[in-house]
């Protein structure tokens, strides 16, 4: 089969790999309807080490199930599932809070435990509890529309979903969201689904803000740092922002976010973080008695609600797509991502 590996910064490669075989009775093996590049493919992308091996890509996939472990139980051959972007078995202490991603027995894509998904077929572990079927559905007939939505639903989505869920956007409150990639509209979107009275979106790039107002933004801010945060305090008549969900992973992106926070406000941070340590003192949080959230999204959680309002609907995630490219194209993809000529990029097969 097609894979995706890099070697070094910039350094994408397809290569043909065997096929995954079932290594475990739990797993699962998917054929690939679509996969696509993620925000945080750039950042080894940006800074990766040369390595003779090179590492594995990819972490979001939909697709058809090809074959089953002795031990599956809730997932058949000929299933199209989505693919949550960190495997976890959903019985496990952490699973049952809702935090999937700190499963006991689960793991990432793209590491020793499974492969990437930027390939023709992926090996899933814990299927039972990583898999969700999506109901009548036939990828091969399916709208294009509806699959690249499906797709949003293994990473980025309910990426930003979460940062909506973690800061507690709620009717009536203003929530401002730092990056107008594909999490920050998402974020957007999820925001608007949970009822915020007022939606402010920073970003520069006025083809990804349109969208951004078309998921339901208020207000566009387009400059950064302390002009961008004065914008912010004046749109919010000097109070600043209940819930600031901060969806870059840069430094200057969470100095811009605890920058306009409100007294009492969240920061929930969707965005990998690119830094080991950020200022949490008075001049930051506690001055305001301001809160910091976020983290991994535990898409597990949120799967079935969503999968069932795409189907219905009721939210097109799916329009963050702007590029489709085969697996032989992919290094073309991670570049369009990378010049921003791209949003971000559909796989197909």
């Amino acid at each position: 089969m097609k894979a995706t590996f890099m070697y070094a910064a910039g350094d994408v490669r397809v290569e043909s790999v065997p096929d995954p075989e079932i290594f475990f009775p739990t797993d699962a093996i998917v054929r690939t309807t679509r996969s696509c590049i993620c925000g945080s493919d750039l950042h080894p992308y940006h800074s990766l080490p040369g390595t003779p091996d090179g590492i594995s890509m990819g972490h979001e996939l939909i697709g058809v199930v090809e074959e089953i472990g002795a031990e599956v139980r809730t997932v058949k051959k000929g299933d199209f599932v989505i693919v949550p972007f960190a495997f976890s078995d959903n019985i496990c202490v952490f699973c049952r809070e809702g935090f999937h991603t700190a499963c006991v027995h689960g793991g990432w894509y793209g590491t020793a435990a499974a492969a990437g998904l930027q390939a023709e077929y992926g090996r899933v572990p814990l299927a039972d509890g990583s898999l969700v079927v999506v109901p009548g559905v036939d990828p091969a007939t399916a709208d294009e529309s509806l699959l690249a939505s499906l797709l949003t639903l293994s990473d980025v989505y309910l990426t930003g979903y979460h940062g909506a869920h973690m800061g507690e956007v709620a009717p009536g409150k203003t929530v401002t969201v730092v990056g107008d990639g594909a999490v920050g509209l998402g974020a957007v979107l999820a925001s608007r689904q949970l009822g915020a009275e007022r939606i402010i979106l920073m970003g520069r790039h006025k083809a990804r803000t349109d969208l951004g107002v078309e998921f339901g933004a208020t207000d566009v801010v387009a400059a950064r740092g302390e002009e961008g945060v004065a914008e912010v305090m004046d749109l919010t008549n000097g109070e600043g922002s209940h819930v600031v969900i901060e969806a870059v992973g840069h430094m200057p992106a969470y100095e811009q976010s605890f920058g306009i926070v409100r007294p009492g406000g969240i920061i929930s941070r969707v965005g990998v973080p690119q830094y080991e340590s950020a200022p949490i003192g008075f001049g930051s949080l506690f001055g305001k008695n301001a809160r910091l959230a976020g983290g991994p999204a535990p898409v597990r959680a949120y799967l079935e609600a969503a999968v069932q309002q795409v189907l219905d609907g009721v939210i097109d995630p799916g329009r963050v797509f702007d590029r489709t490219v085969s697996f032989d194209d992919v290094a073309l993809g991670y570049a369009a991502m990378d010049e921003r000529s791209a949003l971000k990029v559909m796989l197909t097969p």
